[in-house]
């Protein structure tokens, strides 16, 4: 059986500055597939060869796949869909599978659009697809597919999901299939070097309130520090791999198997070979404050903050748990023990305006992070937030849902006041670091660094990509009027998930009611104790033992 795995052809001028990025999921996928006896697979990384439709059907056709399977963020769901849709033209017999975060969360609003969809995979893909494809190969498919978890599809013109599946416990088992990319097309743009994605840990025990992560993975798990310093000491020597970021969402939650991690790295001598970078919250770099130059030593040179904002409302809003002054903290310490820090600041939410992205800039200026990115709010539609404030949203347009497009408009400003204010800041925090900072800190790799972390931005400016600026026609200060973000206005919601989003918010308001009732009895039932309701009145009797007896259980001795 021969299976098809492609990544849809989706830009967005946003991360892609820095680089060109291994899909790490068909990694992950291939090597549980593998495991399990599949032997033909094959990948097409349509986004990074930059595929046309032209191309792509011409690939299909030559491979005549049985199985053809892609993967869609939120803004890619489009061109996820249009990759199967050409699957169903010209390799009808294959059968067309769907995974990710934004299917896994939208799969009504996704088959509603989309009907040639068979199959979408709901959450971990590993231990799912795998289930799957058996039962591909093995002829119980359509005809077992209730049977399988984690799954969701059209029957008859029903939408049906299947009980979900559990999370994959044991992560030390996956062993990804990294062979399956041509590595010389993935590299870090500051260094010059091959740059991958691998994976130690799942989840985040954090609920932020404009991120889904934390309920894509469910509850979070972590692998063996070992076996992951095993999988990087193959990448750097199988595949000359110079850096690599940790896709974790927090890798430094478990600090006891971090601090593993690194002296594992440190025991190899990996760190002479390459670089690596993490994402991970203030107050982890705060209690690790004594453990940074371990870290370093371990190799790490990147850390991004998610310091998210300026003003401590907004980081109250988001759930972040942090302040303003503990994240001026933990970017003084990151630069102490030498270590790149990049600050991230979501701007773009109802209250934002002139003054308040001012305020963000002077922030960051005051805090001298060595990088600094102000990305839109994005309301991801599986978010707490979005359902906070979904009447607020006006676009419904999945393919601008990506860090660069203002889809919420502040009352305040326009839309294109907004890109043009972003665009400000980052025009001025990189001039006066370009001026200023970068080319006389340091020397060596921190010099090294911090130029080519410039000589990305200066290459993607030039192109006119940073922020979609190009698409959006934006020129400057004196075009912020003329901005044309070219939303698709026909895109709405599909009633199956705004059924399904109402359903779920109905038991969340039932399920709160009982939870606010059941509190309100026991306190009343408190008052009443601490009143003397329950004294038994004079004429009572004698106090009965349970089973009505008068023999009562004697106090022990003393």
């Amino acid at each position: 059986m021969r299976i098809l795995f492609i990544h849809p052809n989706y830009h967005s001028g946003g991360a892609e500055i820095a680089g060109t990025w291994p899909p790490a999921w068909v990694a992950y996928l291939a090597g549980s597939l593998r495991a399990a006896g599949f032997s033909d697979i094959h990948f097409i990384d349509a986004m990074t060869e930059n595929v046309t439709q032209d191309d792509l059907r011409q690939r299909m056709i030559d491979l005549a796949p049985d199985v053809v399977g892609t993967t869609a963020i939120t803004p890619a769901i489009y061109v996820a869909d249009e990759v199967l849709k050409l699957a169903a033209e010209v390799v009808p017999g294959a059968l067309r599978v769907l995974g990710g975060i934004h299917a896994t969360f939208m799969y009504r609003q996704v088959l509603s659009e989309a009907p040639w969809v068979d199959v979408i995979v709901r959450g971990e893909g590993e231990e799912i697809m795998t289930a799957l494809m058996q039962a591909r190969r093995d002829g119980r498919w359509p005809e077992d597919k209730r049977k399988i978890k984690g799954l969701a599809f059209m029957d008859g013109g029903e939408i049906v999901a299947t009980p979900a599946a559990s999370t994959v416990k044991n992560l030390d088992g996956i062993d990804p299939d990294w062979t399956i990319l041509d590595w010389s097309k993935y590299l870090y743009t500051p260094l010059g070097v091959r740059v991958a994605i691998p994976n130690m840990a799942r989840g985040c025990p954090f609920t932020c309130s404009f991120c889904s992560q934390w309920k894509f993975w469910r509850d979070y798990r972590v692998r063996d520090p070992k076996k992951v310093a095993d999988e990087i000491e193959r990448l750097v020597n199988d595949h000359q791999v110079g850096f690599f970021i940790l896709a974790d969402e927090e890798p430094t939650i478990n600090r006891r198997q971090f601090i593993e991690f690194c002296e594992e790295l440190i025991a190899r001598g990996l760190p002479d070979r390459v670089k690596w970078g993490i994402n991970t919250r203030v107050t982890d770099i705060m209690r690790d404050k004594d453990l940074l130059p371990l870290f370093r030593r371990a190799g790490l040179v990147h850390v991004s903050l998610g310091t998210e904002a300026a003003a401590q409302l907004k980081l109250d809003q988001f759930n972040k748990e942090t302040t303003v002054a503990d994240n001026k903290l933990a970017i003084k310490l990151l630069r102490d023990a030498d270590i790149f820090v990049e600050a991230q600041f979501i701007v773009g939410l109802d209250n934002e305006t002139p003054e308040t992205l001012e305020e963000t800039f002077q922030m960051a200026w005051d805090w001298q992070p060595d990088l600094a990115n102000w990305a839109m709010y994005t309301p991801w539609p599986f978010t707490p937030l979005f359902q906070e404030l979904r009447d607020q949203v006006e676009v419904f347009d999945f393919s601008k849902y990506n860090f660069v497009t203002p889809i919420m408009k502040p009352a305040a400003m326009t839309r294109g006041e907004l890109l043009n204010g972003v665009m400000k800041n980052h025009r001025r925090f990189y001039m006066r670091k370009a001026l200023f900072h970068y080319p006389w800190r340091g020397t060596g790799f921190r010099r090294k660094y911090l130029l080519g972390c410039l000589k990305a931005f200066l290459k993607a400016g030039v192109g006119r990509t940073f922020y979609d600026l190009g698409k959006a026609g934006y020129w400057g200060p004196q075009s912020k009027g003329k901005v044309d973000f070219h939303f698709d206005e026909t895109r709405t919601i599909a009633e199956a998930q705004m059924q399904d989003w109402d359903a779920t918010a109905d038991r969340a308001a039932r399920a709160r009611e009982r939870q606010l009732a059941v509190r309100a009895q026991t306190k009343e039932r408190a008052a009443e104790r601490a009143a003397g309701a329950f004294q038994l009145p004079s004429d009572a009797g004698p106090v009965m033992a349970c089973g009505g007896g008068k023999q009562q259980m004697r106090e022990p001795a003393e």
